[in-house]
């Protein structure tokens, strides 16, 4: 029995690493998955102040006030970057 015990302690060591390592990986993932969202939803805001800024340009035609007025949404989308 005791011949034994070493190869058991081993086979409990490696059962316990690769349970961390495997839960060390899932946490990478769902990090890695975090921050993929959270840069989407960056470029969604950004996307979404640059269709405001065009619209708003358009909208403007010719009045340079109007134009420079619309100069805050191209900031917005710039801050984003």
């Amino acid at each position: 029995m005791y011949n034994k015990l070493p190869a058991f302690i081993c086979v409990l060591a490696i059962i316990s690493l690769s349970a961390c390592t495997g839960a060390t990986v899932r946490s990478a993932a769902r990090s890695q998955n975090q921050a993929y969202q959270a840069q989407e939803a960056v470029s969604a805001q950004r996307l979404e102040f640059v269709e405001k800024y065009q619209k708003c340009v358009a909208d403007a035609g010719p009045d340079t006030q109007k134009v420079e007025a619309c100069d805050v949404y191209l900031r917005s989308a710039e801050a984003l970057s």
